[in-house]
């Protein structure tokens, strides 16, 4: 034993497991991803299956550990964050009943809608949020309805990154911000609520006890350390979803700080003093006691930039994401403002925020035998860009104010995407040297661990900025006369996306 003076993060993202090895200043000493994968078994479906996540957990951290340099028993402490909402039901024999539904799942529109209609006011005053298909209450009732028996058969329920915490350390618990992103909590108790498992039916006793995202809950059993090649007995904090560690992650601490991420979604985040109920804007537990914070998101950023590299540039390209993301970004570089009047709108999988419709479909207009790969690209980077700015306007229009933006997720790390994204909002964009999930999640530990006296030492000793964006006036004049025609698109194409898909469902005549 050298000393206990690193600490490990790990997040389970909608496309990949990964892990980052950090020392006590914050500074990363080594990275590893694994794949996971997606079943989308009908159109609007999105599942994985649990057990791939500790299979990728398993992958990545030995990786990651090479990377840094350092042995197991280095580390001090562990976090875990995943995606918030993803339901894990496990039976009497702790087997996993069915696929994790994801949170772009949009499956359980009507059991939304339902909800909306019946019990709107309760679920608003008690967990802060309107049920639509990306929370888990509303996925629970379409399980209800569909699945009864999974439902019969479940004696636990897990949150995504408590399932894989579970198969770390064997504890069962999950924390208040997971609670709440289930759209089960109550912010009066900051426990589950009774009257919301009534609402739909559910057995209180499936769910786990609730704990701080820094308390320790567990350490890894020595099953977990042989498979995955850690040190038994590393201490395991409770950790909390994506959103909550990521936004803690970039220093956004303060009432106020706005972060944008371009991840597999693309999410809007604004900290606040206590809870702001803005629906459809989201609001959940900061990871900093007694504060609060606002998000809005999409369904596609990252993965319709993927989408884009498997179906235009080279199929199955896992292997060279790298090189590829840096080619496709050059191209875009290279191209105007405006990518020759080529515009996309990103709803390969409806959309969230702020249209709030799963029936929206992705589209590129203005097309002609003058664009090529590269107006492609620049046009996907604009659209989602517009997007954020569709985001951004709702929230504001709800009453948010933001003084200030933070760049976080994979496409952070375009400096071309940068500039778009701050010439079409208009505000300066920083950009912090680490970024991502992992990296708050590792953050969280070092606090539970003890290496960290308190939230506020944490983010001073290692969240630093590396990077600034200022918009260009004129490009941004540009940009705001070419989103409004984006948006009258979309508000035109809206209607014909409905009646396209009446259309599919009736069937196609033999």
């Amino acid at each position: 034993m050298t000393g206990q003076d690193h600490l490990l993060g790990v997040d389970l993202g909608a496309g990949s497991l990964k892990a980052t090895v950090i020392d006590g200043q914050g500074v990363a000493k080594g990275e590893a991803a694994a794949p996971v994968a997606t079943s989308m078994p009908r159109q609007g479906w999105s599942e994985q299956d649990p057990e791939e996540w500790f299979a990728a957990f398993c992958d990545a951290v030995p990786r990651a550990l090479a990377a840094a340099g350092i042995a197991p028993d280095r580390l001090r402490g562990i976090g875990v964050s995943a995606g918030a909402h993803i339901p894990v039901l496990l039976d009497a024999e702790d087997r996993v009943v069915r696929p994790a539904i994801l949170w772009n799942d949009q499956r359980s529109a009507r059991e939304a809608q339902e909800l909306r209609a019946e019990s709107e006011a309760l679920v608003l005053r008690t967990s802060l949020n309107r049920p639509n298909p990306t929370w888990t209450l509303a996925m629970l009732k379409w399980l209800g309805r569909h699945e009864p028996e999974a439902v019969r058969r479940t004696k636990r329920l897990f949150l995504a990154k408590d399932y894989l915490r579970f198969r770390i350390t064997g504890d069962w618990h999950s924390d208040f911000s997971d609670a709440i992103g289930a759209l089960m909590g109550d912010v009066a108790t900051r426990g589950w609520s009774p009257a919301l498992c009534r609402l739909i039916g559910w057995p209180e006793a499936s769910l786990p006890p609730l704990a701080d995202p820094t308390a320790i809950v567990g350490q890894v059993t020595p099953a977990a350390a042989r498979a995955a090649g850690l040190a038994a007995g590393t201490p395991v904090v409770a950790g909390s979803n994506d959103t909550t560690v990521e936004l803690f992650g970039v220093g956004a601490n303060r009432p106020g700080q706005g972060a944008i991420k371009l991840a597999t979604a693309a999410v809007v985040y604004l900290a606040t003093e206590g809870p702001e109920v803005h629906p459809p804007v989201s609001c959940y537990p900061h990871v900093i006691p007694g504060m609060f914070y606002c998000a809005t998101g999409t369904n596609s950023c990252a993965s319709a930039h993927r989408w884009l590299r498997d179906r235009f540039f080279l199929p199955g390209a896992e292997a060279r994401e790298a090189t590829l993301f840096a080619e496709m970004d050059r191209m875009a570089a290279e191209i105007p403002p405006g990518a020759g009047g080529l515009v996309f709108h990103p709803y390969l999988q409806g959309e969230r925020g702020p249209h709030w419709d799963p029936l929206l479909r992705a589209s590129f207009i203005g097309l002609t035998m003058q664009h090529d790969r590269g107006h492609f690209v620049r046009a996907l980077y604009e659209g989602i860009a517009f997007s954020v700015r569709d985001l951004l306007e709702a929230a504001q229009r709800e009453g948010l104010s933001f003084s200030g933006f933070r760049l976080m997720g994979g496409g952070a790390r375009s400096a071309t995407w940068r500039q778009i994204i701050a010439d079409v909002l208009g505000v300066e964009i920083e950009q912090p040297e680490n970024g991502d999930a992992s990296f708050g999640a590792a953050l969280v530990a070092g606090i539970g661990v003890g290496m960290f006296p308190d939230h506020q030492t944490a983010v001073e000793r290692c969240v630093r900025i590396v990077g600034r964006a200022r918009p260009d006036a004129a490009r941004h004049r540009f940009y705001s006369e070419l989103f409004g025609i984006y948006r009258a698109a979309t508000e035109g194409l809206q209607p014909l996306d409905h009646r396209l898909h009446a259309l599919l469902e009736a069937g196609v005549p033999a």
